[in-house]
């Protein structure tokens, strides 16, 4: 009998190589090769298998399983599908989770949401399945917002390799889904048999939590492991292209943030999503890394309470205080610009007394790279002495802050918190800084004044425009005011 053969894998990058080294020579990555033992059937085709077992499926694969041994032949572009549109997508029955995805969970698509443990990866994924199968009036709800979202009744198959079926039933009933009456429950492991029951349930979604706790029994590899990952998910993403049902995979999260197991995880399935937040924070972010059939730009907005995860109403200010109350030293409200939506977002900063030479420089949200341009621009032409100042900043609510739109707002809270001054209450800041000490136009301010004023702020310092006008009337009762400069900006404060 021929002897297994080894070979080592590089989590970061995939790379193959024959030998152990502690440094991959594809990435560069130190301590990153695992051993994996290359299966006598890796030359049997891994599909045939799966596709004989749903021979005898009454599911929209009948036509695929019929005939298992026909190979796919090529045909024009035009010919492929039904050619009366887009496919329609399911909706989750969540506002939020749809605006991610792009508009729902395309039929025969995989997707991975990741996140820290504890964050509510599992609430949200039960919640979600409950509003599907509930198939009446059901969903996520926030304060101010439309309402649950009316979608059809749709099956789903929860399975849990992480709790037994008592435990989802319980959290499930506290959640408010516990009586979904197309909701189907199974804790189990071994992934034939998830396959066997996901045929006989024959779902519209299928729900994996987790996919690490996954394991196929002909492997000689413990769950959790390199080769168990990549092939258990490389199976179900087989399974979702042969019998057409949404497969949502949840993923554990490592150390640095990213998602265990290869990175090969995130390049079988179609749309990975991360849930963000700090677990002893209200606030949870959803965020779309990778998405085929949609942006990767749009953000969900959660807030975790007795009761489960609640949506956050679109376009609210993520971690605003009431705009008519008092102002605070080192504080300025942002309007930002994620996908579709436009967020408030309160941006802090705080000077310390440090060490010429050993200042610290720290920020939480932010662009450490901009804050040290930011920092720079307001000692050449702001005059502020901040080379012995400990400079500390941050975005409320757990939000990342990237486009250059929000300079403007943290140089005048960094210059805020350094002069001991304040805005004028109720005021909003946009604007980028250039490094020479202008203030540059941004996009879509039309947008973000507008949802400023909707909030219940009465000021917005926004860049000068360059013909003089804006090129829009500002909401009644709203004061736009533009400057050209930061030492303008700066004179705002009080």
């Amino acid at each position: 009998m021929a002897k297994a053969r080894q070979v080592f894998v590089c989590r970061t990058c995939c790379g193959i190589q024959s030998r152990w080294m502690g440094k991959c020579p594809d990435c560069n990555a130190w301590d990153t090769l695992e051993p994996q033992s290359i299966e006598k059937s890796a030359g049997k085709d891994p599909q045939r298998g799966l596709i004989e077992s749903w021979k005898a499926a009454p599911s929209a694969a009948a036509d695929l399983a019929a005939d298992p041994s026909a190979a796919p032949t090529a045909k024009p572009i035009a010919h492929v599908g039904s050619g009366t549109g887009p496919i329609p997508r399911l909706s989750t029955g969540i506002g939020e989770l749809d605006r991610v995805l792009g508009g729902g969970l395309v039929p025969a698509s995989v997707v991975l949401v990741g996140g820290d443990p504890g964050i509510g990866k599992s609430t949200l994924m039960l919640q979600a399945a409950g509003a599907m199968a509930g198939g009446r009036d059901r969903g996520i709800q926030g304060s101010g917002d439309q309402g649950p979202i009316s979608i059809p009744s749709r099956r789903v198959l929860y399975v849990s390799s992480e709790e037994s079926a008592d435990q989802v039933r319980l959290r499930a009933s506290r959640l408010g889904v516990g009586d979904a009456p197309e909701l189907y429950v199974l804790s189990d492991t071994n992934l034939a048999r998830i396959v066997e029951q996901t045929r006989r349930v024959l779902p519209d979604v299928l729900v994996i939590d987790s996919v690490q706790m996954i394991y196929k029994a002909d492997l000689d590899a413990s769950p959790g492991s390199v080769a168990q990952i990549r092939r258990c998910c490389a199976e179900l993403v087989y399974l979702a292209k042969v019998s057409g049902i949404c497969v949502v995979l949840v993923g554990h999260v490592t150390k640095e943030g990213t998602l265990a197991g290869p990175r090969l995880l995130e390049h079988l399935v179609d749309a990975v999503l991360y849930f963000e937040g700090d677990r002893y924070h209200a606030h949870r972010i959803l965020r779309g890394v990778k998405n085929r059939f949609g942006t990767t730009l749009e953000l969900g907005i959660f807030q975790m309470t007795g009761r489960g995860l609640e949506e956050v109403p679109g376009g609210l200010g993520v971690g605003v205080l009431d705009p008519a109350a008092g102002a605070k030293v080192g504080a300025v409200v942002c309007p930002i610009i994620t996908g579709t939506r436009c967020l408030l977002v309160e941006l802090q900063a705080l000077t310390a007394t440090g060490f010429l030479g050993t200042a610290k420089r720290k920020s939480s949200g932010l662009d450490a790279n901009r804050l040290a341009m930011i920092i720079a621009v307001l000692e050449q032409h702001a005059e502020l002495r901040l080379a012995d100042r400990d400079v500390f900043a941050s975005s409320v609510g757990g939000i990342r802050v990237a486009e250059p739109a929000a300079d403007l707002a943290l140089l005048l809270a960094i210059a805020g918190a350094h002069f001991k001054r304040t805005l004028e209450p109720g005021t909003a800041v946009v604007g980028e800084a250039g490094l020479g000490g202008e203030v540059r136009s941004v996009t879509q301010l039309e947008q973000r004044v507008s949802e400023s004023a909707r909030l219940g702020f009465k000021r917005l310092i926004v860049p000068k425009p360059h013909a003089g006008s804006l090129g829009f009337k500002p909401p009644k009762g709203v004061t736009v005011d533009p400057v050209a400069t930061i030492n303008q900006a700066i004179e705002r404060l009080t």
